[in-house]
């Protein structure tokens, strides 16, 4: 099993900057992505960013160029970096983990973030 554990959300006004962090533990030689996805209220849970073993990352349309995902691997933790925030990035945010072809085979608990204008 793999446990993951979010931290750094908060309440920020438009134009601010956030970083989540995404703790993993349990049986993380699995492991061979992460990703970050986020649900608004009323909205359907989307991806915004991933990243794989080898460092390849992918970000979502909406996201890119103001967030950026990285991991450190001796901490067995990978971040979320969101600058320019704006308000429609209100969300729960959640980082899951996997493999390719399946990076949401785990979840963390999800930490709010919300943007005021």
């Amino acid at each position: 099993q793999v446990q993951l554990v979010e931290s750094g959300g908060g309440s920020v006004q438009a134009g601010g900057s956030l970083r989540l962090s995404c703790a993993v533990s349990g049986s993380i030689f699995s492991i061979k992505g992460m990703g970050w996805h986020r649900q608004a209220p009323g909205k359907q849970r989307e991806l915004v960013a991933t990243i794989t073993n080898d460092g390849s990352t992918y970000y979502a349309d909406s996201v890119k160029g103001r967030f950026t995902i990285s991991r450190d691997n001796a901490k067995n933790t990978v971040y979320l970096q969101m600058n320019s925030l704006k308000p429609e990035d209100t969300a729960v945010y959640y980082c899951s983990a996997g493999w390719v072809g399946r990076i949401d085979a785990f979840w963390g608990q999800g930490t709010q973030v919300t943007v005021s204008s």
